[in-house]
């Protein structure tokens, strides 16, 4: 088996055709980041069409976690491969970034050209309230499921304490975890059956892998450098956002700390407040939360884009979206074979289980983040010595913020609405609100 080709399956594996139409439809409906969307791919692809069991689910989630880049649109790419291979990751992994690619794109253009439209404000509105409860809804399901045992509590309860109140790496939280569930779990033997479904892949068919995604990712950006010059905005942009999928580990909210610091002080392409727009706008579009990377690069060349700033925006979007997201690419192929091999071993096993329970702490961390700045108008960072504290300003909670994400979480949690009417009832309450002036 090469690392394109994807493990065997059973009679009820779904022909292409219906696959790529389940990846369309997640990638239409993958609103919220990386919590909601991993929810939602847990929903549809394990709860509903079985076509990845738990453990699968979860292994996977535990070993994208630990890559650079969008852990969700990886996952989403992984679950590609283990059901068609090579065309199947690509389906998934494509389907998952291009509706939501096509929505920044065109809102990204309007910014650049006409300001923001108060029904566009009002709709992110009332997406962004609705989106707390599916946050919610992901948190409770992905902890029902991964918190097995008491120790995983405890694990999921310190990285929260460990990212949200002392600003740990995500990396060096994943390692204590991986280095306590591979210390703590026993060296017994596994199954027959499961060490011949995780036989090692030639070390030959990686290298291949590697080499033909390095050349696939690295090639176009190469040629542009080559045509533009070094200097030229768009080979900036190849280099920064190259890097930037090199680096980033901890999952979105990581690389845009890294990428808002240097896209507004190092190279002033953005002002803060643009920044903080584009933020916005990645949060309540489908898709993944980095493809606020695509509205960076479409701004930063429209502002240097001379005579034909749309069309060098529509470069700058490209070139960003090329260089994110390629990578992805080339680390699941690569390293998605050796998944159930790392899982047939008890001590591996063990530390991906701690991982994963180390995840759980996280989401909590990113919803209780999203939380505070949607709820209120003004959240400040203090920091005392090591601690790190968000502290809401009280006077500035939005009742209509409240008002939305509680009617959404009657229809999500109580009525069980699917996640599309949940978000069009919302913008239609922000809209309605916007109409009348509240």
């Amino acid at each position: 088996m090469t690392n394109t080709d994807a493990p065997k399956h059973h009679a009820s594996t779904p022909s292409f055709r219906e696959a790529l139409s389940t990846w369309t439809r997640i990638g239409l409906l993958s609103f919220g980041g990386p919590t909601a969307q991993i929810a939602l791919m847990h929903k549809v692809i394990v709860d509903e069409k079985k076509w990845l069991t738990e453990q699968q689910y979860l292994n996977a989630l535990g070993f994208c976690m630990l890559l650079p880049g969008p852990e969700a649109m990886q996952l989403a790419t992984y679950a590609g491969w283990r059901l068609h291979g090579l065309k199947g990751g690509l389906a998934a992994g494509l389907m998952f970034v291009l509706p939501g690619a096509l929505v920044v794109l065109a809102l990204s253009a309007i910014y650049a050209g006409y300001g923001q439209l108060p029904v566009i404000e009002a709709v992110f509105f009332g997406v962004k309230a609705a989106v707390l409860v599916i946050v919610v809804e992901a948190l409770l399901r992905i902890a029902k499921r991964a918190l097995k045992l008491q120790e995983h509590w405890i694990i999921a309860a310190l990285s929260f304490i460990a990212i949200f109140f002392f600003a740990f790496p995500f990396p060096l939280i994943v390692a204590l975890a991986a280095l306590w569930g591979y210390l703590r779990s026993s060296t017994g033997t596994t199954s027959t059956a499961v060490i011949a479904a995780s036989t090692p892949l030639p070390l030959r068919d990686t290298a291949v892998t590697v080499a033909v995604w390095l050349a696939i990712w690295a090639l176009p950006l190469l040629a542009i450098a080559a045509l533009f010059g070094p200097t030229h905005i768009l080979a900036q942009l190849s280099w920064f956002f190259s890097k930037l999928a090199m680096v980033t580990f901890g999952g979105a909210y990581a690389v845009l700390a890294y990428m808002g610091q240097d896209v507004v002080t190092q190279h002033k392409w953005l002002e803060a407040g643009q920044m903080m727009d584009g933020l916005g706008l990645a949060e309540t579009t489908p898709g993944p939360l980095i493809l606020v990377t695509e509205f960076v690069g479409y701004l930063a060349a429209y502002k240097q884009g001379g005579t034909s700033p749309v069309l060098m925006g529509m470069l700058g979007a490209v070139v960003a979206l090329w260089a994110t997201f390629a990578p992805c690419f080339l680390w699941i192929f690569a390293g998605a074979p050796y998944i159930d091999g790392l899982n047939a071993q008890p001590r591996l096993k063990g530390a991906l289980a701690a991982i994963t329970a180390a995840v759980v702490g996280v989401i909590l961390n990113l919803a209780v983040w999203f939380g505070l700045h949607v709820f209120f108008g003004k959240v400040t960072e203090t920091k005392t010595g090591p601690l790190t504290l968000w502290l809401p300003d009280l006077t500035t909670l939005d009742w209509r913020v409240v008002l939305i994400a509680s009617i959404s979480a009657a229809l999500l949690l109580r009525l069980h609405w699917g996640i599309p009417a949940v978000l069009g009832v919302a913008s239609a309450l922000a809209i309605g609100m916007k109409t009348l002036s509240l």
